[in-house]
Order: structure tokens, then C-alpha cells, then sequence
């Protein structure tokens, strides 16, 4: 992995960087994480050997592994306090996954920083699809493949990379937070905040499980879409019944639901469910060849909806169908059915309640259901949206740390997926700046077949990290900074 040297005459930050951060050498930072990188690739593909997956149909034990992993990796970075920690599930009475909670304390008055990452990963999904193992970190063309490689365990390496490289000069109060449930939706998190408030308490939060707009160009993170999923049961029938003798006339349950769906989206694609809200956000011009191929659109098939992409995609509702109970094609026969299901999941728009975004598309169900259908619609998981104002000097010094380590101006994005966490923490913690940064790129397939790290955005992104936390060396444990609009 190499990583360009940004220029410098002088130890002494750019223009517009608050006066109160103190002079960083950017050159010898930057020779220092690059001296540092051959190590961290060895961590990073042995935690990508630890097969942590945190869904309940899969054993317990690797998820432990990986986080007494965490835990030694952290206890040789120098930090003094290390923990794992987990908390019971309000649910169902359970404990939760593993946490792995860090600390090494900073100068009298220093700045408090909490670094979050998390260790658990998702599913493989089929294993013959996948190119190399996927519990085999891989490299092909400069890039590292393997599941978690960049969701999320690249987010613990980024950390591991700026304690390493700052060492005994670090000069803020540090607190890492690994997490252990992140990819199962953070059960306990908001119980595990509560309990452990004060020991998470931070004036700045680092949450390195975002990404980059492009490959080469550094980005801010500054609002999430919420989530909520649901299930549609639709009933017309007490038996299944033979559908040459009572077809046509009988209603059943499977045609019901497919014209209830059908009337969630208008002909142009948009959602059509009254009472859902959009938001203003970033208008990155986002081309729509750019997106065709990121997604791999076939050839002939048109994008959905109206307005820009970057709204469609980070600011507006998004419904989908993933998943509809009825017989398979294999096992079918010649039957009106009784019952069929469905479930959505809606991406809803910083700003809008999950909850009243649920029931919004609940009541369009019940209402358009056609010839006197029963319909019952529940909900499922809940996760807030967020939106982020990013105004004052933290910010203004994470856009100078990432612009040093890419040499080009950082740019501002958002992102149409979830981290129903941010929203908790800015809670909890409502005056902190918080920092949502990460290693994903357009290229990454996070949660998909052949995953993968671009190692050159890696090493960048473990720069500006180093930089980061040596800017805010200078400043002090009372930010007062912008709280958060979502």
C-alpha cells in the first residue's frame, strides 16, 4: 500500500483551520502511518479471518473471538483500559453481543474523543458465488476482499492506525468503542449507552463506518436516511381452495397483495404513500451513467423516480418489497390461497419519525385493499434517520485533515442506508461534533458477494485520521459545538 505525501513547507496547519488546533507536521505524520501500514494490513486480515457474523442463525463463539481480538489489538496500541462489555437485551432478556470499550486519558482539559467501529460483520451469503473465500482476506488489483474487510473491521484498523502513529504524543482523551451488534440492527445499543454514559462521554465522536463519494475524493458524511420494516398479511380465505372450480369469482390472498403492492409506487417510480417526507440535503452531481454502473443496471432498464439522484438516493423515501410468503414456483398448484405476506423495508428521510413514517404506509395498505380483503400490517425494526450540521471548528478541522491526506477539497454527501446509532448518540451526547467518516467507495459491495477495501483509500483514510486527532490536541474539553438537526 503507498500513499501520496501531501505537500508541505511547513509544519503548520493550512489557512481557515481554527487557531486553536496546534501545528501538525503533516510530512512527518504521513511518513509515520505509511511506516505503520504493513502491520495494520497484517491486523486487518486476521480479523477478516474471524468469521463474526452477529445474525442469530449463527454461532456465538466467533463473535466473542473477534472481540477479545479487538481487545488485545487495543491493549498494544497503549490504551490502558480495556474492557468487553456487554449489555442485556430489553427484548428478549438475553445478554447482548460483545462490546470492546477502550481508554487512555489525555492532558488536564483535553478534548474528548470517542472512536467507534464495529467488529461483527453480515452473512457471506452463497460461498461459491464469492471469488476468494470470503473469510480469507484476498488481494486483486490493489484492492483486499473478504467479509468485513471494509464493514467494518477497516474502521478498527483506521484508529488502530492514528493511536499507533501518534503514540506517547497523543494529546486528547481517547475512548474506542467497538462494537459487537452493529450488523443486526444495535439491539442494546441504547441500553449500553445508558449504562455506560459517562465512561462513553466525548466532545468529538469519530464514526468510521461510512465512506468516500468517489475513489480520491474525501468525504464528510452528513445526514443517513432512518429505516423501518414492516410485514402485510392479507386474508381472504378460511381454506385454500381448487382454482378451476371456484376461480373467478373467489378472491385470493396472492392477487389481493399484488395489487395492494402495486399501488405503493406511481408510474414513474416514486413512492406513492401519503404522509411520507423528503428533505433538503447535498446535490453532489451524481451522473446517471456514474450510477448505472455502480449499481450495474442492465442495459435497457430505466431509473426510478424524479428530481436529482443525490435526493432519490440520500433525502427522499425509499420503499421496497424483500421478501413476499407464497408457495414457490417448485411446490405451486392449482390453488387459490388463503393468506400471503409481505415485507417492506422504508428508508425514510432525515427528518421524519420512523414510527409515523410506518403507520403512513400502514394506513395506505389497509386503504387500498381491494373486494373486502382482511389486512393486518405490523411493524418491525425502527432505526432513527439523521442529519448533521457541520458548522464550527471540529469541522473545520476534519475538512482540513482529509483534504491533507487526499490533497483535494473534501466534499459533502449523503448516504440513503442507515446507522440508527448516530441519531442515539447525538442524543445522548448532544453537544459533541460528530464525524462520520470511513473507507467504503462506490466499489466496496459492502454486505454483498466479494466485498472488498481499495487499500490506497485505506491508507489515506488512516492519515487523515492521524491528523485529525493531532489538530484536536489543541483544542480543549468545551467545544460547544452545533448540535444536530436530526
Amino acid at each position: 500500500m503507498s500513499v501520496a505525501d501531501p505537500s508541505t513547507s511547513s509544519p503548520d496547519l493550512s489557512p481557515g483551520v481554527p487557531a486553536g488546533s496546534v501545528a501538525v507536521d503533516v510530512r512527518a505524520l504521513t511518513e509515520s502511518v505509511q511506516s505503520l501500514l504493513s502491520q495494520l494490513r497484517a491486523d486487518l486480515e486476521r480479523l477478516v479471518a474471524i468469521p463474526s457474523v452477529s445474525a442469530p442463525a449463527f454461532g456465538a463463539e466467533p463473535v466473542e473471538c473477534s472481540a477479545q481480538a479487538v481487545a488485545e489489538l487495543l491493549r498494544g496500541a497503549g490504551l490502558t483500559q480495556v474492557d468487553i462489555l456487554r449489555v442485556t437485551d430489553p427484548a428478549t432478556g438475553a445478554p447482548g453481543r460483545p462490546a470492546v470499550v477502550a481508554h487512555r486519558p489525555g492532558p488536564p482539559g483535553s478534548c474528548r474523543v470517542l472512536l467507534y467501529a464495529h467488529h461483527d460483520v453480515q452473512p457471506p451469503g452463497p460461498v461459491e458465488q464469492w471469488t476468494s473465500p470470503p473469510f480469507e482476506a484476498t488481494e486483486r488489483e490493489g484492492r483486499l476482499y473478504g467479509r468485513g474487510a471494509a464493514d467494518d473491521k477497516a474502521g478498527i484498523c483506521l484508529h488502530l492506525a492514528a493511536l499507533r502513529a501518534l503514540g506517547e504524543g497523543l494529546g486528547v482523551s481517547i475512548t474506542v468503542f467497538v462494537e459487537g451488534e452493529e450488523e443486526i440492527g444495535s439491539p442494546t445499543f441504547e441500553t449500553f449507552l445508558a449504562e455506560h454514559r459517562d465512561r462513553l462521554a466525548a466532545d468529538v465522536i469519530v464514526v468510521a463506518d461510512s465512506g468516500n463519494w468517489r475513489l480520491g475524493v474525501p468525504t464528510l458524511t452528513t445526514s443517513l436516511r432512518g429505516l423501518v420494516d414492516g410485514v402485510v398479511e392479507v386474508r381472504t380465505l378460511d381454506h385454500a381452495l381448487h382454482s378451476g372450480m371456484f376461480g373467478g369469482a373467489v378472491p385470493d390472498a396472492t392477487t389481493v397483495l399484488l395489487r395492494m403492492l402495486a399501488t405503493l409506487w406511481d408510474d414513474e417510480g416514486n413512492v406513492a404513500v401519503q404522509g411520507l417526507r423528503s428533505a433538503q440535503g447535498e446535490e453532489l452531481d451524481y451522473p446517471e451513467q456514474d450510477l448505472r454502473t455502480d449499481a450495474g443496471v442492465l442495459d435497457g432498464v430505466e431509473l426510478i423516480g424524479t428530481g436529482s439522484l443525490a435526493s432519490r438516493l440520500w433525502t427522499r423515501p425509499a420503499l421496497t418489497v424483500i421478501g413476499i410468503d407464497s408457495p414457490p414456483i417448485a411446490t405451486s398448484s392449482n390453488t387459490l390461497q388463503p393468506k400471503a405476506r409481505a415485507k417492506f423495508s422504508l428508508r425514510v428521510a432525515p427528518g421524519q419519525d420512523g414510527a409515523t413514517a410506518f403507520e403512513a404506509v400502514a394506513a395506505h395498505l389497509r386503504r387500498v385493499a381491494p373486494w373486502g380483503a382482511r389486512v393486518e400490517v405490523t411493524v418491525g425494526e425502527i432505526g432513527r434517520p439523521w442529519a448533521g450540521d457541520v458548522r464550527g471548528e471540529v469541522y473545520d478541522v476534519a475538512r482540513w485533515a482529509l483534504s491533507a491526506a487526499w490533497d483535494r477539497p473534501t466534499v459533502h454527501m449523503g448516504v440513503g442506508g442507515s446507522i440508527p446509532f448516530i441519531a442515539a448518540l447525538q442524543q445522548v451526547y448532544p453537544d459533541a461534533a460528530v464525524l462520520v467518516t470511513g473507507v467504503e467507495d462506490p466499489d466496496t459491495r459492502a454486505h454483498g458477494i466479494d466485498e472488498s477495501l481499495h487499500l490506497g483509500e485505506f491508507a489515506r483514510a488512516c492519515v487523515a485520521e492521524t491528523l485529525l486527532l493531532a489538530a484536536l490536541a489543541g483544542q480543549t474539553g468545551q467545544l460547544g459545538q452545533a448540535r444536530s438537526a436530526g
